[in-house]
């Protein structure tokens, strides 16, 4: 039966090739749903073939589909749309249904290569670049005083901490590659901690989040902190993040930053994607800039702070201009608060006018006269009410 079918099924493929381009993703997914609900319980490809023929007539463009999309229930279709990708609905991140009130955190961004599920396909989808791979050398320290080792260990023991803690080793090795290859790179400071804090003294622009974003104010782990330790001396004493080679940038799989297309893409390790320059600046020869040898000396409690934004007189000036789900570390009255707007799920923040008067109409409903109640008929007996859930007075 199948090999009487065989010039019908070629050209029904013929057809599918050729509007493949038109067809749009939920249709694909509701014939999916159409061809495991035929009426074999496992349908094997001719009898497959024979359903889908019967439904659409043989033509496999939009239109063929959509009379597959007809002959679905509400809970098929609406299963197909769910999974599928193309309509980038929120269940595909895995979010709970009501996820909008549930979180005071408030919508996660589901634009395509920002964040989640989307950046790691996208990231999957890029290749490493052909020969991205560059040899580095063993990094050689050189301080001037046994002081300045300290300081070189402990901010790279703190950009391995920070930034890699819960990765393997080779994840961990990676990041220390990336700061000493910083170090010996011209576009960048020639100590270690100089590295590690560029750009942290800004409100923008830090080159680690760690030293702007207030995490150092939160005590390490003690076995977390010494594991850090122990690859921040290795990487001090000579080793090599053979993987990484001269990588200069790395980011979390989770996201797909701007400027990754930019770089050249070595590999991935753990969940840290690691590029270098592209040409000549990623050569291994590029790295040329030798270690000061005096480490700079570090405030912590400075950078341990949020970052000051702004000094306001009110929460109302500090959040002036804000957007939802937006915090902004401000100092009213000498003290420093993290002040910011709630979502509410997508709802339209109401304004201050608009609060009053509803706070005013509500003044009026409560001071209205009690309705008086129409006695009862003849025959009929009154009954008290007791009104559950009253407070007391």
């Amino acid at each position: 039966m199948l090999k009487g079918r065989l010039p019908q099924l070629k050209t029904t493929g013929r057809q599918a090739l050729a509007a493949a381009p038109m067809v749009a993703a939920v249709s694909l997914a509701v014939m999916g749903l159409a061809m495991s609900a035929s009426s074999s319980v496992r349908p094997d490809l001719d009898r497959t073939a024979e359903a889908v023929a019967r439904a659409t007539g043989g033509d496999l463009t939009p239109n063929g589909l959509k009379l597959i999309m007809a002959r679905l229930d509400p809970g098929q279709l609406a299963i197909a749309r769910r999974f599928d990708p193309g309509l980038n609905q929120p269940e595909l991140y895995g979010l709970t249904p009501g996820w909008e009130s549930l979180s005071l955190g408030g919508k996660p961004s589901l634009d395509a290569g920002v964040s989640g599920v989307a950046a790691q396909q996208l990231n999957a989808a890029m290749p490493a670049a052909f020969g991205a791979l560059q040899p580095a050398k063993p990094f050689d320290l050189r301080p001037a005083t046994e002081a300045d080792r300290r300081r070189a260990l402990r901010c790279l023991t703190q950009a391995v901490y920070y930034e890699a803690a819960l990765e393997p080793s080779e994840g961990q090795e990676g990041v220390a590659q990336v700061v000493l290859n910083r170090v010996r790179d011209p576009n960048y400071p020639n100590t270690v901690c100089g590295v590690v804090y560029q750009g942290a003294e800004r409100t923008t622009g830090c080159q680690f989040s760690f030293t702007c974003d207030g995490a150092l104010s939160r005590a390490p782990i003690p076995w977390a902190w010494s594991r850090a330790a122990r690859v921040a001396e290795r990487a001090l004493a000579g080793h090599v993040a053979t993987r990484v080679g001269t990588a200069t940038h790395y980011h979390a799989d989770y996201v797909h930053p701007w400027w990754s297309p930019t770089l050249a893409k070595i590999t991935q390790v753990g969940a840290h994607i690691f590029y270098r320059w592209k040409g000549a600046p990623g050569e291994s020869k590029a790295f040329v800039q030798r270690s000061a040898g005096r480490e700079p000396v570090i405030d912590e409690a400075r950078f341990a702070r949020p970052r000051i934004l702004l000094a306001a007189d009110s929460v109302e000036e500090a959040l002036a201009g804000a957007t939802p789900n937006q915090l902004r570390t401000v100092e009213i009255d000498g003290q420093t608060r993290v002040v910011g707007i709630a979502s509410l799920g997508g709802r339209r923040q109401a304004s201050k006018e608009e609060i009053a008067a509803i706070n005013e109409r509500l003044k009026a409903y409560e001071a209205a006269p009690a309705v008086a109640v129409a006695p009862p008929p003849p025959g009929v007996t009154a009954m008290a009410v007791e009104e559950v859930g009253k407070p007391a007075a």
